[in-house]
C-alpha cells in the first residue's frame, strides 16, 4: 500500500491502488466479462484519464489484479494460515481442505478468480496464460511439502492434490458445502497409497 503523502508519485499509486481494489473486488464477485471499465471506475471514484495513465488496457488491469489475487489470496490466507495453524507437512496439506471448509460456509464465498479467469478469456490470451500461471505458487507450496514426506513424483502427486483443491472450489460453487470435507477425505487415502521413494 502506498504511504500517505500529497500529490506526486504517491497521488499516482494512490489511483492505481484504487483501481486495482475496485477491479479485484468487482471481479471476484462478477467474474471479468460482466465487469467494464464504466463500472470500476464509478467503483474506484477514478477519472478514465487515471486509469489509463497507469494500464494501458483492461488486460493489463486484470493482470494487475490476479497478482494481487495471488498476493492476497495464496501467499497471505493459504500458505501463510496453513502454515500458522498447522506444523508437520502431512497436517498442512489437510489444513488445506480445513480452510477451504471455513472459506465454504462464508456468505462472500466467491470461488476462484485464477479459475473464472480461464474460463471467461480465450485460451493464449494474456489474461488467461496469466491466470494459468498462479496455480504454480499453490503446487509449488504442495510439491514442497510432499517432498518433505520422501514420497515419490512430487510433481505428480503436487497436481493431484491441486486437482482435488480444484475440484472443492467448483463442487462448493455447485452447493455442496461439505465439499472441502469430502476432499480432505480423500486427500487422506492419497497420502496413504501414493508411493514412497525416488
Amino acid at each position: 500500500m502506498a504511504k500517505k503523502s500529497s500529490g506526486g508519485k504517491n497521488g499516482k499509486s494512490r489511483a492505481r491502488e484504487r483501481l486495482i481494489a475496485s477491479a479485484y473486488e468487482l471481479y471476484s464477485r462478477s467474474g471479468t466479462n460482466r465487469v467494464g471499465i464504466d463500472r470500476i471506475l464509478a467503483e474506484s471514484g477514478a477519472a478514465k484519464a487515471s486509469l489509463y495513465k497507469h494500464f494501458k488496457s483492461k488486460t493489463e488491469l486484470t493482470l494487475a489484479v490476479l497478482e494481487r489475487r495471488e498476493q492476497v489470496w495464496t501467499q497471505e490466507w493459504l500458505i501463510g494460515e496453513v502454515t500458522r495453524r498447522a506444523h508437520t507437512p502431512r497436517d498442512r496439506l489437510l489444513k488445506i481442505f480445513d480452510l477451504f471448509h471455513e472459506w465454504f460456509q462464508r456468505p462472500d464465498f466467491e470461488g476462484c478468480l485464477f479459475m473464472r479467469v480461464q474460463l471467461e478469456t480465450e485460451w493464449r490470451s494474456r489474461e488467461n496464460r496469466a491466470a494459468v500461471g498462479k496455480h504454480d505458487a499453490i503446487r509449488a507450496f504442495v510439491r514442497g511439502l510432499i517432498a518433505e514426506f520422501g514420497y515419490a513424483r512430487p510433481t505428480e502427486f503436487a497436481q493431484v492434490w491441486h486437482e482435488l483443491m480444484q475440484g472443492s472450489i467448483i463442487a462448493a460453487g455447485e452447493g455442496q458445502a461439505r465439499a472441502a470435507l469430502h476432499a480432505k477425505q480423500a486427500g487422506k487415502l492419497l497420502l496413504e497409497h501414493w508411493p514412497r521413494g525416488r
